[in-house]
């Protein structure tokens, strides 16, 4: 009997079975990942989303086959390195996904790859340095070191060395760090107590989880964000410590390194939801760790799924008290038109375009919504084997971008947003979508 073509139901996800002696064994994983790139040849679809597509039909185009059976087995990694996990093949374009039969979920399966290639050691010392964004952070937010660093990661000269010493492409951007950290600005609001008024599926109070970009890179999007919400009747607190919540760790397949997180953050956001807060993330990509990836890895821990559903997108969070007639809707300052662009982990959490949604109650404030991949992820645009790449798939977005000729650009994802400006590259610059808010407010 035929497959049928394509799934008629929404998209499910298995959990994640990595502690599972199999999940490492590199036979098994060599037979999926010839089965999901067979099938992957034959549809196609996803060419446009990131580089990973493009480097696997390549390859088959390339084989004296013309199929993936006259692929190299060991070039099956060249797919791999491309994946940054951004989930928009799942959540948008494969129609075999779970659970249709075939039962794909490439995201996944390249987890799984660069889980087996981390647990053989095939791991560079830059991406183990990249990935580990607390030690990083705090070495480079010592208040001279800072200033130090910032300067060196502008200066063309140490540019060139970071390239040849560690693969650091000496054209990407690399992001600012601050010595007054967002727990020092908002450090007031550590513990603090309040009463928060219930609306819809929110407590109406809510613990930032600042996370380490946040709190080191760009604490003005956590102090906007306490602004806003506080400014809406929605007290704020911070979460009394936290980690990085392992997403940099997850990308790189190091899943001991994301339990180890897993267990010093979900303790602390656990007390906190048994308390009546709402947990919010200013970073799409930490809570999607928290909302999706963590409950997959660790499906029988109660905490980590109690967590998982009382985390949301700030947006999210504000357009459910909005629904529930809870939201400050008295702006003070248009806008303009404002180009938005959809950060990939901001659209896999299925919550709708929330943030356009937001934006667009602002009087005289148009949204153009971009949603495709800017290809920063954080680490990717910055080595120098995969830069180019990053630049390329970023090409339509600068151009919607400039077709918009907007008063304002931006993404939920700072990351990306800065990516968006290093390819418009005309001096321009991303403004967050809570600081537009903000300035909406006139806060």
């Amino acid at each position: 009997m035929a497959a049928r073509e394509g799934n008629l139901e929404a998209p499910t996800r298995h959990a994640v079975d990595w502690k599972n002696d199999e999940y490492y064994d590199e036979g098994s994983l060599f037979t999926e990942l010839e089965r999901v790139f067979d099938l992957c040849h034959g549809c196609r679809r996803c060419v446009s989303l990131c580089q990973s597509f493009p480097t696997l039909f390549d390859l088959v185009d390339e084989s004296t086959t013309f199929e993936v059976d006259g692929v190299a087995k060991q070039d099956y990694w060249k797919v791999v390195d491309h994946c940054y996990l951004c989930d928009l093949c799942y959540m948008t374009k494969c129609p075999y996904t779970p659970p249709h039969e075939w039962n794909i979920d490439f995201p996944h399966l390249m987890l799984r790859a660069k889980a087996v290639k981390f647990k053989k050691g095939d791991v560079k010392t830059r991406d183990r340095i990249l990935t580990s964004t607390d030690a990083v952070g705090k070495l480079a937010g010592i208040p001279i070191v800072s200033s130090i660093v910032n300067a060196a990661n502008k200066a063309k000269p140490t540019r060139k060395m970071l390239e040849v010493v560690l693969g650091v492409h000496a054209d990407a951007r690399l992001p600012e760090y601050h010595s007054s950290t967002l727990r020092s600005r908002l450090s007031l609001k550590v513990g603090a107590q309040a009463n928060g008024e219930p609306a819809g599926p929110t407590k109406g109070k809510v613990a930032m989880f600042a996370t380490c970009y946040g709190n080191r890179n760009e604490p003005v999007i956590g102090e906007d964000l306490a602004a806003v919400f506080e400014h809406n009747g929605i007290p704020v607190t911070l979460a009394p410590k936290e980690q990085c919540c392992g997403m940099p760790k997850l990308e790189l397949g190091d899943l001991e390194a994301v339990e180890q997180a897993k267990n010093a953050n979900i303790p602390v956001l656990a007390k906190l939801v048994d308390e009546g807060w709402d947990i919010v993330a200013p970073v799409p990509s930490c809570a999607l760790m928290f909302k999706q990836e963590l409950p997959l890895l660790f499906p029988d821990d109660a905490d980590v799924q109690k967590v998982g559903k009382a985390i949301f997108d700030p947006f999210e969070y504000l357009m459910h008290r909005n629904k529930a007639g809870k939201l400050n809707t008295d702006f003070k300052t248009p806008l303009g038109k404002v180009a938005y662009h959809a950060a990939c982990h901001q659209r896999v959490q299925n919550v709708g375009a929330k943030t356009s949604d937001v934006l667009a109650l602002i009087p005289d404030t148009p949204v153009e919504i971009i949603e495709r991949c800017s290809g920063d992820d954080g680490t990717y645009a910055v080595k120098k084997e995969f830069h180019e790449a990053s630049m390329k798939i970023v090409r339509p977005v600068v151009a919607r971008v400039k077709k918009a000729e907007a008063d304002h650009y931006g993404s939920d994802c700072p990351m990306a947003g800065h990516h968006i400006s290093h390819g418009l590259a005309d001096g321009s610059k991303t403004e967050h979508p809570m600081s537009l808010l903000r300035k909406a407010y006139g806060i």
